[in-house]
């Protein structure tokens, strides 16, 4: 057995899977050490990947060789693509997941790699040592005597640093229900200047799928079906499909797809009767009686606090999810709650689809602790105490996407650390990954923080197409995309410009049919003989319409791959639809991307430039940003701050 590693990895959540198979794939020797080794990337709240920017986020780990969509997509029981009625730039895909079998794949996968061990055990502490006046972190000690050695360490202990459950007045130590809360690692940390807080999460209650009286509930399947490219042509032409299978899902790799049967999710809503039980029991409501002081995640609000702030409205949605392929258990989103779990239940049986419900286990609110992530840099690594990177949960974040994504960066970046080359650092123009780490070490967090569209200011550069294209030839330089991966992107990208350059040649006649036809989709008919390419770009037209009433369209598509012809199609007919204003947004992109070349001196005195804003000193000397781009986004640097900051450097 051995004892010295050149990573160690604490904690087995999304984080940590990402970040233990990240720095094993780049050759790091890596140890990933977590309490329960049968809940492996669990999935503590609701049995899903992805959703609004999450999926996008999905997207772009699989494009640079990480494991969350992969393991999404084979254990998925049902696929959406969200936002599909707005533009491209927010559609985001989204899976319901199969929970034990989402476990069982992580497992499969990280016992299947070379340079990765496993170990269960819980960390107590770090091995620390001081060089040249700072605190370096050299490895970790456990629950039961071990101690290992590491070159670097990633922290991703999710909600389980102090972390204590409320289910109602009763307060319960633990990190997650059944799981012991761990101990003695913050106080280590805070010892050592690092900034401790706490937040707040919650999870609703999980019920019995034979207590529902679904013929009550509004049922919701997923994009299960072959929905693009089919059409009856016109002029008694059989009918054709160009596609043979559902393109969705979150892999960019063509031999990876669905393997579970799907199933349905249903849509139930609460009534005044419901909010009547709530009301009159929120003095029990730890959120509401002083029990609980943390913040909780303002976009994902408990059951009661949704009552408090939404007074007006007599009902919300809840969504029965299933939890698997086979099992009777269901999860209710919307329902997440602190409250007693007589309350609880008492509320539900007000449904009347759940008027006969049954728990498997109540809902309840955890606590935890998590760290200032204005003191991490960039590549997730600590300011103050070397050779520590943290992930996830810690860094006050909520969602298993964004940890995964920030547990994917850790690792590569402790396994580039290791063998002595530059850290990889995403760009807000790059990928949503990169705005996530921008935003949590330039602004920090007030409360748990989720990705949205909105937080990118390049959302139409980061759309949830073309992530392969964008990162997959960064992951294939760092080593991390294999070969296969990578010949793979290659050849979606020649087929793709193939056809967007076949469709800027192709020319569509003047003619009474093809006028009449077009009519009959709603746009106005031919003038002169088109380009294909033009006419795509009006609102009405698309690659499945077109393809109905051109021939010569329809054969060219069907030459394309079949495997991937869907997803080829979509984004040619995307850059081709929104070419001019893909191209508007690079031009802002890269004016903004040169202030991040403009370096900061490391041991710059702010506090002696006079000539900036008070505010924009204190802010500036508490981030110590690295670039002027990544000063003008701090909150409370202004525009003139920067220019002050651009002459001084200058001279």
């Amino acid at each position: 057995m051995k004892f010295d590693y050149d990573v160690v990895v604490v904690g087995g959540g999304h984080a940590g899977c990402e970040a233990a198979a990240a720095a094993a794939g780049l050759g790091a020797s890596t140890l990933l050490i977590t309490a329960d080794l049968n809940r492996l990337a669990q999935m503590s709240c609701n049995p899903a990947v992805g959703g609004i920017a999450k999926g996008q986020i999905v997207r772009e780990i699989d494009a640079l060789g990480g494991r969350m969509g992969i393991i999404a997509d084979t254990t998925a029981i049902q696929f959406r693509m969200l936002n599909r009625s707005k533009g491209p730039a927010v559609w985001s895909p989204r899976v319901q997941s199969d929970r034990t079998r989402f476990i069982d794949e992580w497992r499969k996968v990280l016992e299947n790699i070379p340079a990765l061990r496993l170990f269960q055990d819980m960390v107590v502490s770090f091995i620390v040592e001081e060089e040249e006046g700072r605190p370096v972190v050299k490895g970790v000690r456990t629950a039961l005597g071990f101690e290992f050695r590491a070159r670097k360490v990633v922290l991703t202990a999710g909600t389980f640093l102090n972390g204590l459950m409320h289910f109602g007045p009763r307060q319960i130590p633990g990190g997650r229900i059944s799981e012991p809360a761990s101990k003695g690692l913050s106080d280590q940390l805070k010892e050592l200047g690092i900034n401790t807080l706490r937040m707040k999460t919650g999870t609703p209650a999980r019920i019995d799928a034979r207590s529902i009286d679904f013929s009550l509930a509004e049922r919701q399947d997923g994009d299960d079906r072959v929905e693009a490219f089919a059409a009856e042509f016109p002029g008694g032409e059989e009918r054709v499909t160009l596609i043979e299978r559902d393109f969705h899902k979150f892999s960019f790799l063509p031999n990876i797809g669905r393997r579970l049967n799907p199933r349905s999710c249903y849509i139930v809503h609460t009534n005044p009767e419901v909010h009547k039980v709530l009301n009159d029991n929120l003095d029990s409501s730890p959120l509401y009686n002083g029990q609980i002081q943390s913040i909780g995640p303002r976009y994902c609000p408990s059951i009661e606090t949704k009552i408090v702030t939404f007074a007006d409205k007599d009902s919300h949605q809840l969504f029965l999810e299933p939890e698997g392929e086979t099992t009777s258990e269901f999860y209710i989103n919307g329902f997440s709650s602190s409250l007693p779990w007589e309350v609880q239940l008492e509320a539900l049986k007000k449904v009347p689809a759940l008027r006969d419900v049954h728990f498997y286990r109540p809902g309840y609110a955890i606590e935890y602790d998590y760290f200032d992530p204005t003191q991490l840099t960039h590549d997730l690594s600590s300011k103050l105490v070397g050779n520590l990177y943290m992930a996830g949960q810690v860094n006050g974040t909520t969602g298993y996407e964004e940890a995964a994504a920030q547990g994917l960066m850790a690792g590569i970046n402790a396994a580039l650390s290791v063998k002595g080359e530059e850290p990889l650092i995403l760009g807000r123009d790059e990928a949503y990954i990169g705005v996530l780490i921008d935003d949590l070490v330039t602004k920090g967090v007030d409360e748990p923080y989720r990705m949205f569209t909105s937080r990118a200011e390049y959302r139409i550069l980061l759309r949830q197409d073309d992530a392969d294209m964008r990162l997959t030839p960064i992951g294939h330089r760092i080593g991390l995309a294999d070969d296969a991966r990578y010949d793979a992107m290659l050849r979606k990208r020649e087929e793709r410009d193939a056809l967007i350059e076949w469709c800027g040649r192709f020319l569509v006649k003047i003619g009474d049919d093809i006028n009449a036809s077009l009519e009959s989709l709603g746009t106005a008919p031919l003038t002169a003989s088109l380009r294909l390419a033009e006419l795509l770009k009006r609102p009405q037209l698309n690659f499945t319409n077109l393809a109905a009433i051109l021939p010569k369209l329809r054969k060219r598509i069907q030459e394309i791959e079949e495997e991937r012809r869907g997803e080829i199609v979509e984004a040619a007919e995307i850059l081709i639809k929104y070419g001019g204003y893909i191209e508007r947004e690079r031009e802002q992109a890269d004016k903004a991307r040169r202030l991040e070349y403009v370096r900061l001196p490391d041991g710059l005195d702010y506090h002696s430039l006079h000539s900036l804003s008070t505010e924009a000193r204190q802010k500036l000397d508490r981030i110590r940003p690295a670039t002027i781009g990544q000063a003008s986004r701090i909150p409370g640097v202004s525009p003139a701050d920067i220019n002050i900051l651009l002459v001084l450097l200058r001279n």
